[in-house]
């Protein structure tokens, strides 16, 4: 029976790979990989050979009516990103959709994904969150971060090292100054901190300090 396969992969240290995510691997007929050079090394740490293409956010609308027409004619697909879960601000949502309409039977399997240590490590409340990813560029940042200066609940980041002093200022303008924030980097891997403060101190750590590795940032909600 065909099928979809959504397989998380570490999002930093090898070890985060689970015994079932390299059974799957190696058991499917095609691994679909955001970048084929970064997916193969960790294919070649596993030894798995299964043949990958590749699947990311510049070709996806392309492909996806031939990934179906492998999937109906019986073959296992499975989908990776260069770290984390797919579909998690990675390529992925457009395969499962159209998967969901054509009734194909799709399996998410349960792995990294890095905003969960990040939120749960923040000392932030986490009963109540929403995840907002990357923020806009240009067009509606501005609109966006107006919208969710308002949010109540515990709001969740994505952003690269090189945008990260830019995006705490925007926070400190948007949000005010001793709104409190919670930055994770590098996490599982070696280097791996999380700051934590006002916006304005982390601001002033990050503008001393610049940042490498990818990011999450923790903020917490208004409070009324």
């Amino acid at each position: 029976m065909s099928q979809l396969y959504l397989v998380p992969t570490p999002i930093g240290n090898l070890k985060d790979m689970t015994f079932r995510a390299v059974e799957v691997l190696k058991e499917a007929d095609l691994i679909l990989a955001e970048d084929t050079r970064t997916s193969g090394k960790l294919l070649k740490h596993y030894e798995i050979t299964t043949p990958m293409q590749s699947h990311h956010m510049h070709n996806e609308h392309k492909t996806v009516d031939a990934l179906i027409e492998k999937l109906k004619s019986g073959m296992t697909i499975a989908v990776i990103s260069d770290a984390g879960t797919p579909a998690i601000s990675d390529p992925g949502f457009l395969l499962v959709r159209a998967c969901v309409e054509q009734q194909i039977k799709i399996n998410c399997l349960p792995g990294a994904t890095a905003f969960v240590p990040a939120l749960v490590n923040s000392g932030l409340p986490n009963d109540k969150f929403v995840f907002e990813g990357f923020l806009p560029v240009k067009k509606g940042r501005q609109t966006r971060l107006l919208l969710l200066a308002e949010e109540t609940r515990t709001i969740i980041f994505y952003e690269s090292p090189h945008k990260l002093v830019k995006t705490l200022g925007h926070f400190c303008e948007y949000f005010g100054e001793d709104r409190l924030v919670s930055v994770s980097r590098e996490i599982t891997k070696l280097y791996e901190e999380t700051i934590r403060g006002t916006v304005k101190a982390v601001l002033a750590h990050y503008t001393n300090k610049p940042p490498k590795g990818e990011i999450v940032i923790i903020v917490d909600g208004k409070h009324k």
